[in-house]
């Protein structure tokens, strides 16, 4: 489970953890029953407290996105995958308000954005279409 924590994001590092593997569970690429990184180990790979971790887990299990199993760690939820159209959709919007704060903040205006935005997703398109013809 790869997570990119960014401590002048203004975001609370640990509602940083809780929306990224919301945004995983969301995309499947974190699947039902699986196991997450124990609490010490993922605080030492992102360089935070142990604590920090600890909530973002709990504010998992209480979203019921995560559950524990007593000394045995902390898992995907069944129930959270996929998560309904309507949370995915909360996800991407906080996504698409970070991205149109940081265009404003660089003077780019919103035609210039969507412009680059189309021309990533038809290069993305390429990419995969490439990928999947030499599998």
């Amino acid at each position: 489970m790869q997570l990119h924590i960014s401590p002048h994001d203004g975001v609370p590092i640990y509602l940083q953890i809780v929306n990224q593997v919301k945004y995983l569970v969301a995309a499947s690429r974190l699947e039902p029953g699986e196991e997450l990184p124990p609490i010490r180990t993922l605080a030492e790979q992102l360089l935070v407290n142990p604590n920090t971790v600890a909530r973002a887990y709990r504010e998992l299990e209480l979203a019921g996105v995560v559950f524990k199993r007593r000394t045995a760690g902390t898992y995907v939820s069944g129930s959270a995958s996929p998560l309904a159209r309507r949370q995915r959709l909360k996800i991407i919007s906080e996504r698409v308000d970070a991205l149109l704060a940081e265009a404003r903040q660089m003077n780019i205006n919103i035609e210039e954005l969507m412009e680059l935005i189309q021309e990533r997703d038809e290069t993305m398109q390429t990419t995969a279409s490439i990928k999947e013809k030499g599998s």
